[in-house]
């Protein structure tokens, strides 16, 4: 082999490695964006950012939805979450499942017509100690018609579209 071919398949070779590991790095994040509804871009530790940056113990408190502080990050399931104070971060950290969306915080009402749409945290419901968010006021309207038929039709889609990438939908 001469040196000017050597050069050549060690370039294509190290081409070949970094686009493998690109490829493989991004797989996890591929996995989290079909099951969860995360913002564009990362968080500091290299994961998807859930619920828009609104720490999910607010909506429980009767007041508007807060935005949390990346002081205050917890992650779970490959997700990270922001939170307004340690307090409340300590409070998820207790019981994560108590206080994440669900749907993975897509729009409910989505769900139910078998679609993953994002959800918003302006428009929510708490049904039975459980968040739903919805996309926007008219479908948030639509849902407040018949809430029992849409949360439980939601439930029974959501095992069916849970792994289906968005744009599969």
């Amino acid at each position: 082999m001469t040196t000017s071919t050597l050069k050549s398949a060690c370039r294509w070779t190290r081409a070949l490695v970094l686009s493998s590991v690109t490829t493989l790095s991004l797989a996890g994040l591929a996995l989290a964006a079909d099951e969860y509804n995360v913002s564009n871009g990362l968080t500091l530790t290299g994961q998807p950012l859930g619920m828009h940056g609104i720490d999910p113990v607010s909506m429980f408190l009767g007041e508007s939805p807060t935005l949390g502080n990346a002081e205050f990050t917890s992650a779970h399931d490959g997700v990270d979450y922001y939170f307004a104070s340690a307090a409340a971060q300590s409070e998820f950290d207790a019981d994560p499942d108590a206080y994440l969306p669900q749907f993975g915080g897509f729009c409910a009402f989505g769900v139910f017509v078998g679609k993953k749409l994002d959800g918003d945290e302006r428009f929510a419901d708490i049904v039975d100690g459980k968040l739903y968010l919805f996309v926007n006021a008219a479908i948030f309207e639509k849902y407040l018609e018949d809430k029992a038929k849409v949360i439980e039709g939601a439930h029974a889609k959501w095992p069916g579209i849970v792994n289906t990438p968005v744009s599969d939908l």
